[in-house]
């Protein structure tokens, strides 16, 4: 017989689940419900975690945000110049285009659907993209002036951004060789 589970691995149980829900379905369109019976836990178990619907889209992204840093975490202690921890982070965004259940970022879902800025899913998201940007002006400051560093970070950012909405479209192995291409530019002229 199973041993019965934790509070907290009842909490993470519902976090997983609803990740699962939002990302195929959106935010709105996944009542907490559908969570609930998916999960396979009591509603007070639901809101003795999650008083509210955004409480739990927030766990979500905190979630997904500390998985996102978790793997480039572990991609960039292999590589050793700049230029490499940026191409493995590049890569990685190659990869997840090609995955099965990709359904575009889950952040950019939750800004569309929740777009009013002091939100708490506002933050949540202006987070992960502020995450990611000072990650990589961090790794650039080794490599040029900290503006330029600020400013290459940023365009990076973009690239990336454009090019997730592009392999939502259908269109992610052009958009990954473009900015793979601008970002090599960009860093050979520094290097210039």
């Amino acid at each position: 017989m199973p041993s019965p589970q934790t509070g907290a691995e009842k909490r993470q149980q519902i976090v997983e689940t609803a990740y699962a829900l939002f990302k195929r379905h959106g935010f709105h369109a996944t009542g907490i419900d559908r969570v609930i019976a998916e999960a396979n836990v009591a509603r007070m178990t639901m809101y003795r975690n999650f008083p509210s619907k955004e409480d739990l889209i927030v766990e979500v992204l905190r979630f997904r945000m500390q998985r996102f840093e978790a793997q480039l975490d572990r991609l960039e202690e292999r590589a050793a110049k700049p230029q490499q921890k940026i191409g493995t982070i590049v890569d990685w965004y190659a990869r997840w285009f090609h995955r099965g259940d990709f359904h575009g970022c889950l952040f950019a879902h939750a800004l569309a659907e929740y777009g009013e800025p002091g939100h708490p899913v506002f933050d949540a998201v202006a987070a992960q993209k502020l995450g990611l940007r000072q990650r990589l002006r961090h790794i650039l400051d080794t490599v040029m002036p900290k503006e330029k560093a600020e400013s290459t970070a940023g365009a990076i950012v973009m690239l990336l951004e454009g090019a997730t909405l592009l392999a939502q479209m259908g269109k992610g192995a052009r958009a990954i060789r473009d900015v793979r291409s601008t970002v090599d530019a960009l860093l050979a002229q520094h290097r210039a």
